[in-house]
């Protein structure tokens, strides 16, 4: 993954504006989708332009233990599903590990509860037995499947004694997780009559629509039905065969849609087009900031020309916020307050993503007010405090965000301010983030 890193690793600053290309790794979110929707078809199915992670290397592992043939070609990017008819063929139970993926832990439990037979023992590390699953354990309950919670009650591990999902009506609270949901639908085809699933919280409805439309891509079906606040899915099977291209990851982009704005200069990012991904919307947020963003046949061109004004900016990232924390964590680099909202259920993700957040930037020198509901957080620019050493709490997205406000020249001379504890922790999503970061920063010096 990132042996070569550090324990703590400073951060390079820019000394003079970045130039060049960026190609972004695969969507996990898509890759994880495709992996599980190419298990369930019934011809081989080869993915394109995947992601190679810690989380899709966790989701690759755990097919295999199910009986699926799956072959990943890193340096082609491709992996290959086949052998779908081997699947849940195994006569003792089977150990699946899930690390701290959220998406391998929703999907495999969904997965393992439509399968028609088999006992399948599912757990993560410590961090996601804390993680929400109740919703989805429930639902799935509904629909006839022995779950036991061998922990704590709807948490991690579980243990699945599979028989099959009937079908009909059942509800699901998602509020938590919208992967809880997802999984579900991706799932529904298996049963053995059509599922109503009806919605009894709001959910965040990007990555449900994601969800949808790769479903009908593999050949399946699943309709909403606004008035009823509810999903149908028929038993047709999904059928796809040849290949599927991931897009590049719209969050992984942020980073480097960021980037110019703390360092000056251009960028073009690869490839990125506004596709399946509801975290494009972050390009927007930038632009309020003083980006400069526009499409071009290659992908996305950014910039931005000091003393161009940088603006603080107010969002609400409910939908897309897996990003707030790029935008956090550059704000004191923006003019006048960034308030940002709609992102209580962060605090249930990798780590308590708010209040981290809230911590690391009032150990920069920055004035964080933490929004009494629990929702969000306003900073307050102030001068950054030197010397500082960001603890990233396991979690890739405090790493990279902090990665890029370190690439900000705050002395002048080019003399690293800003120290990042466990980067290697980028392994889950982009394991070569950091060689990336300085391949670019060299790149400027030359250009």
């Amino acid at each position: 993954m990132s042996p070569s890193l550090p324990a703590v690793l400073p951060i390079q600053p820019f000394t003079r504006p970045v130039r060049g290309e960026v190609t972004l790794p695969g969507s996990k979110s898509l890759t994880n989708r495709a992996l599980l929707l190419a298990a369930l078809c019934k011809d081989k199915v080869v993915l394109t332009g995947a992601l190679f992670s810690e989380d899709t290397h966790l989701m690759v592992e755990a097919l295999k233990a199910l009986g699926f043939t799956v072959k990943a070609d890193a340096g082609a990017g491709t992996i290959e599903v086949s052998d779908q008819d081997k699947g849940f063929t195994q006569n003792e139970p089977v150990d699946l590990h899930v690390g701290l993926a959220g998406t391998a832990a929703r999907f495999l439990t969904a997965l393992c509860a439509a399968a028609p037979r088999g006992v399948y023992r599912i757990d993560g590390i410590p961090q996601m037995r804390k993680r929400p699953m109740k919703g989805l354990i429930d639902a799935l309950r509904s629909l006839g499947a022995d779950i036991r919670c061998t922990g704590v009650e709807g948490f991690f591990p579980l243990e699945i004694h599979a028989k099959g999902l009937r079908g009909g009506e059942v509800a699901i609270d998602a509020s938590e997780s919208s992967q809880m949901l997802s999984g579900l639908l991706m799932v529904a085809p298996l049963a053995e009559a059509p599922i109503r699933i009806r919605l009894s919280t709001k959910v965040r409805e990007p990555f449900v629509q994601m969800t949808k439309c790769m479903m009908d891509q593999f050949g399946g079906q699943a309709t909403f039905v606004p008035e009823a606040r509810s999903w149908q899915v028929g038993t047709r099977p999904y059928s796809f065969e040849g290949a599927y291209a991931i897009e590049p990851d719209a969050t992984a982009a942020s980073y480097f849609a960021a980037l110019p704005l703390v360092t000056g200069g251009a960028l073009t990012l690869l490839n990125l087009q506004q596709g399946l991904q509801g975290d494009t919307r972050f390009v927007d947020v930038m632009k309020r900031a003083g980006l400069a963003a526009a499409a071009s046949p290659r992908g996305l061109d950014v910039s931005f020309t000091p003393p161009s004004p940088r603006t603080g900016v107010t969002e609400n990232f409910n939908e897309f916020s897996d990003t707030f924390l790029t935008l956090a964590a550059i704000s004191p680099l923006l003019s006048g307050p960034t308030t940002i909202t709609g992102i209580a259920h962060s605090r249930k993700q990798e780590t308590d993503r708010v209040a981290g957040m809230v911590r690391e930037l009032r150990k920069l020198g920055q004035e964080v007010d933490e929004h009494a509901d629990g929702d969000g957080l306003t900073v307050t620019p102030r001068p950054l405090k030197s010397g500082v050493e960001i603890e990233t709490y396991g979690d890739h997205r405090f790493a990279m965000s902090f990665g890029i406000l370190g690439c900000h020249d705050l002395h002048g001379d080019g003399r690293p301010w800003l120290s990042i504890k466990d980067p290697a922790c980028c392994a889950k999503t982009f394991p070569h983030f950091f060689a990336l970061l300085e391949s670019l920063r060299q790149h400027s010096l030359s250009s």
